[in-house]
């Protein structure tokens, strides 16, 4: 079941505190950014969701397949591409986010098993999500300041 993930803008200025369950995180722009770089940023963040899923996703495979994968190493790196240059896209028209990731795959693995892992990795669930039509519902939330009188006296009586 997932948790919920909470982030709460801290001082100063782009801290972000974030926390999910008991877990205890913080993001914050680069100094080149204006920020103070107290925490990975948020593509930094979205790279790393990416990257441990796609190690679990690949170890959990070899491990039910009881394969000798001894290790997993993900690398990746976030850029922004024209369009026109990427032969694969639907989009020909202006700039696309690019997500590159290199996998190592450390044990005694014959060339189909590493071949395999490779798909599996390309299944893991955040590469799905990532990949796939995306809906964020966004609204705003009532608090004890922003609460309008009318709602705090209708429902108290």
């Amino acid at each position: 079941m997932s948790r919920n993930v909470v982030v709460n803008a801290g001082l100063p200025r782009y801290i972000q505190n974030i926390s999910i369950g008991p877990h205890l995180l913080r993001a914050d722009e680069p100094t080149d950014s204006g920020g103070n770089d107290a925490g990975p940023n948020p593509y930094e963040l979205l790279l790393a969701a990416l990257g441990t899923c796609t190690s679990m996703t690949v170890r959990m495979y070899a491990e039910r397949k009881q394969w000798h994968l001894q290790g997993v190493q993900v690398s990746l790196a976030h850029s922004r591409i024209h369009a026109e240059d990427c032969v694969e896209c639907d989009t020909k028209k202006g700039m696309i986010d690019q997500i590159e990731m290199e996998i190592v795959l450390v044990g005694d693995l014959s060339e189909e098993q590493r071949r395999r892992l490779l798909e599996v990795a390309n299944q893991c669930p955040v590469h799905r999500t990532l990949v796939s039509e995306i809906q964020i519902q966004t609204k705003l939330a009532l608090t004890k300041t922003n609460v309008p009188e009318s709602v705090t006296r209708d429902s108290s009586g």
